[in-house]
């Protein structure tokens, strides 16, 4: 195990410096399919320590023993309180990049503008949210190169309750300099000029001038991207973008997006394999439900103990989205495209669920009141002019009411009571 803690200079010098030179930034960044793949991993390795926890237990870390980003994590430890937690591991490629030794033990001690400073920046967001914070950005390190880079810190407890550890994984490319930039942006602009353009396959007739000629000059168009066959394939596929929605910052929508797209892929292809479904069901401790037929989906997809609240708005999506034919890979443009995106469309679905008012209810309440004996007359002026309305009054104790306020402009209730009123 790597026990080398990192030092960072005081953290409101660093935070000053951050704000004078503006090479920090919260744009989304294309670091590319290895580095995401990372930040994924690191996550699921955290929700398989979780064992129907709140938080994993620190126990079941050993950060040393990882071989795929230990090298790229830190361990803070918070036993002692918040304000400059000790720095428990650190791993031996971000040790190289940040240029520390072992001699730092602490937070306070991590140089102000060196990659791990990044990472520990936000540890604080996590006792604050008390769940895994994803984030990416783009900084000037310590040695003056522009640098992106994508972390992810998870909680860890020793008691299951309490956040007293924190586990960071980060990784990070470095850019080439502007001018270099620039030239390497001249030569392939050249090169694409000069490049000969392959001359266009002509058809083959059967019957027409090229019958008979095989064309074996005939240039052979790429297949165009497809869906995974399988239905396992394709559950992997959606529960890794769910795994990245759920690591990343909750303000990444798109990433949420690409993972409700994928769930969708994955329930277009159940029909075409509805054992195959009921398997991964059955091994996952899930059962079909009736009346929510999306919900185990969505359970397979992003985690038996995700959220229910947002387990519920997801299946809604779905079957939304299956109510109107979204083709597969569709969902994603669908959401953009939708009136209050997935708030709008979880709106309409349970206005499709509300069982509708019984028809004529509210006229045959009407027609009996009208019928009634009138108990007194009170001339009085009330809102809008509307034929029943509701009154609200105080008894004076001598036998009269006091007439206090209409509520005739409100029809909820005036509806409300006078379905009561013919019981």
């Amino acid at each position: 195990m790597d026990m080398a803690p990192r030092g960072l200079s005081d953290r409101n010098d660093r935070r000053r410096e951050d704000e004078d030179d503006a090479a920090m930034t919260d744009r989304p960044l294309d670091i590319g399919t290895d580095e995401r793949r990372m930040h994924v991993r690191a996550y699921n390795h955290w929700v398989s320590l979780l064992r129907s926890r709140a938080y994993p237990s620190i126990e079941d870390l050993d950060p040393g023993n990882i071989a795929d980003f230990g090298p790229h994590s830190v361990l803070l430890d918070f036993s002692d309180g918040v304000e400059n937690p000790a720095i428990r591991y650190l791993g031996a490629a971000l040790r190289d990049e940040c240029g520390v030794d072992g001699s730092i033990r602490r937070i306070a001690e991590v140089p102000s503008r060196s990659l791990l400073s990044r990472l520990t920046d936000h540890y604080l967001q996590i006792i604050a949210n008390r769940a895994p914070i994803g984030f990416e950005a783009e900084f000037v390190s310590q040695r003056g190169h522009n640098t992106l880079y994508r972390g992810i810190l998870m909680p860890f407890s020793s008691d299951e309750d309490t956040i007293d550890f924190i586990y960071g994984v980060i990784n990070w490319k470095e850019m080439v300099d502007a001018e270099t930039q620039a030239k390497l942006n001249a030569e392939v602009a050249q090169s694409r000029r000069t490049a000969p353009r392959p001359m266009p396959a002509a058809p083959v007739w059967a019957d027409g001038p090229s019958a008979g000629i095989a064309n074996d000059d005939a240039i052979e168009m790429p297949a165009p991207a497809s869906l995974p066959a399988s239905l396992s394939d394709r559950l992997m596929l959606a529960r890794e973008s769910a795994a990245a929605a759920r690591a990343s910052d909750t303000r990444s929508r798109s990433a949420l997006y690409r993972a409700l797209g994928r769930a969708h892929d994955f329930v277009c292809a159940i029909d075409a394999d509805a054992a195959g479904y009921a398997a991964m069901l059955k091994k996952a401790g899930l059962k079909m439900q009736e009346r929510a037929p999306m919900t185990p989906a969505v359970k397979l997809v992003f985690g038996v103990d995700y959220d229910k609240t947002r387990v519920t708005e997801f299946a809604a999506v779905l079957a939304h989205a299956r109510r109107n034919d979204v083709p597969e890979g569709g969902l994603d443009a669908f959401l953009d495209s939708a009136d209050g995106g997935i708030k709008g469309i979880v709106k309409a679905e349970r206005a499709l669920r509300r069982p509708a008012k019984k028809p004529g209810g509210f006229a045959r309440a009407a027609e009996e009141l009208r019928k009634r004996p009138v108990l007194a007359h009170v001339p009085i002026a009330t809102e809008g002019g509307d034929e029943f309305v509701v009154l609200l009054a105080r008894n004076d104790g001598k036998g009269a009411l006091d007439i206090l306020a209409s509520m005739g402009a409100d029809k909820a209730p005036v509806e409300r009571l006078m379905m009561r009123a013919i019981r």
